[in-house]
Parts: C-alpha cells; structure tokens; sequence
C-alpha cells in the first residue's frame, strides 16, 4: 500500500506563494495518476489539479488555473503544487492522492490512496 505524506502549507498573505510537496512511500508516480484535492471548513472536497502518470498531461480546476502548477520528481518520490498569486478563498486543507488508473479524474471517490492533508491559509 503507497503511503502519502504531504508538506509545505502555512500562512501566506495574499497574492503570496507556496509549494506543497507529497512524498511517496515507494516508485510511484510512473504507475499511479496523482492529483491534489483540497477542503475548506464546511464544505466539501474538490478538485485542484491532477497528473498524468508520464508527467506530460496536467489538467486544472478553473479556480486555479494560471496560478498553480502540479508537477512530479520520480527521482524523489515526491510531487509538488506550486501555488502563486495565492487568495485567501484558496484556504483549505490540501491533499494529495493517488489513483491506479489511466484515466485523470476529477472526483475524489476515483482516488485510492491519500495523505493526511496540509493545512494552507490566506490571510487578506
């Protein structure tokens, strides 16, 4: 079972920047298709972004586009999300997860494994 642990959430001010990391316990980003997911108070999980197994495809909430970058260190076992120009409605808990299909959904119940979740917040 691949373990998933994510880092690098903090407070940030708005229009400011993080990078969140999800390291893997094993080989995995060539086999799995990985995403990020997060969750504000009260409301549910939703989609940020998500990652081909090869690394070439990458597919964005609208939320987020043009502002944050998914992107994947096989070397590492480790996959990022670069957040920039950050506003506070990003506030969330951020998780990453993993999925053993080929297909890059976009719903969380698709996912198999998941992280623990990091917490990110945006002050105005």
């Amino acid at each position: 079972q691949v373990h998933l642990v994510e880092s690098g959430g903090g407070l940030v001010q708005a229009g400011g920047s993080l990078r969140l990391s999800c390291a893997a316990s094993e080989r995995t980003f060539n086999t799995y298709s990985m995403a990020w997911f997060r969750q504000a108070p009260g409301k549910e999980r939703e989609f940020v972004a998500v990652i081909s197994r090869s690394g070439r495809t990458t597919i964005y909430a609208d939320s987020v586009k043009g502002r944050f970058t998914i992107s994947t260190d096989n070397a590492k076992n480790t996959m990022y999300l670069q957040m920039n120009g950050l506003k506070p409605e990003d506030t969330a808990v951020y998780y990453c997860a993993g999925n053993t299909g080929i297909v890059l959904h976009r719903v969380s119940h698709e996912y198999d494994y998941w992280g623990q979740g990091t917490q990110v917040t945006v002050s105005s």
